[in-house]
């Protein structure tokens, strides 16, 4: 059993379908609960960095629009109108708890260029210090590579490079799904849940599965990415099902929480 009850850094990822529901609209109950959730976590002194899947769909659902269009300029249109919105609940929400937010909006070259990833690093942990919960998206204005299926790429991969960036003792991936199954649960109802994932290896790569979501661009495959990521930099990584945000205090307290993937330096 790993023990995460002293893991004070921690970045959280949410995606679009655990955010809203099929219209594109805020899930306002889970929505409130996973913010209550976090702003706990928070006045116990952890230090949380949220990376928010989420503007594409509250664009969409704010717009009308029912299906992804298919050309890029449209989809950051849809992207900058939801962004904004969905950084208004959260701020709102937020503050509801006294505690204050900010965006943080990255492209690939921050993380390429050495001198921007030192700036981004800087700037994370400064807003860390100063107790506000950076909220992190990538900058789909101006950069295509979410939107086009590319990496950076995905939100999953995006906070995998965000926790090594500020040297986070776990990251969490919040999901429509409990975890790594052994097949895909939806169309096997026999598949069994992997509990611990100590390697990523080519055996564990196969059961990874693409996106069931309309809002989303992210899967499973994208998950073991960024898991192999985060490993790579020695930090465990957790898929849990976001239905509950509550599980991450069960998760931080040592109980069997969904998938654990280890990093080769992450905690015991």
């Amino acid at each position: 059993m790993r023990d995460y009850s002293k893991a004070g850094r921690i970045v959280i990822k949410v995606g679009t379908s655990t955010l809203t529901y099929e219209s594109g609209h805020i899930n306002i109950r889970r929505f409130e609960k996973l913010v209550k959730v976090l702003s706990d976590l928070a006045n116990s002194g952890r230090e949380i960095i949220l990376v928010s899947s989420g503007a594409m769909g509250v664009g969409m659902g704010k717009l009308g629009i029912k299906a992804r269009p298919l050309e890029t300029p449209a989809r950051q249109a849809i992207a900058a109108v939801g962004q904004l919105e969905l950084m208004h609940q959260y701020d709102q929400a937020f503050l509801r708890f006294n505690r204050n937010t900010a965006q943080v909006l990255l492209t690939r070259d921050v993380v390429e260029r050495p001198a921007l990833r030192e700036n981004a690093t800087n700037t994370l942990c400064e807003l860390l210090s100063l107790g506000v919960v950076p909220i992190v998206n990538e900058n789909d204005t101006v950069a295509t590579d979410e939107l086009e299926g590319e990496n950076f790429g995905d939100n999953d991969t995006l906070s995998a490079i965000v926790a090594t960036l500020v040297e986070a003792d776990i990251l969490i991936l919040l999901s429509d799904i409990d975890g790594l199954y052994t097949q895909n649960p939806h169309d096997n109802p026999d598949a069994k849940l992997i509990p611990l994932v100590e390697s990523v290896d080519g055996f564990i790569e196969q059961m990874a599965s693409g996106s069931h979501s309309n809002r989303g661009t992210g899967g499973m495959a994208t998950k073991i990415h960024a898991a192999k990521t985060a490993a790579a930099a020695g930090i465990d990584m957790a898929i849990i099902n976001g239905s509950d945000p509550a599980l991450l205090y069960d998760l931080l307290e040592g109980k069997q929480v969904g998938t654990i993937f280890i990093g080769s330096g992450g905690s015991q």
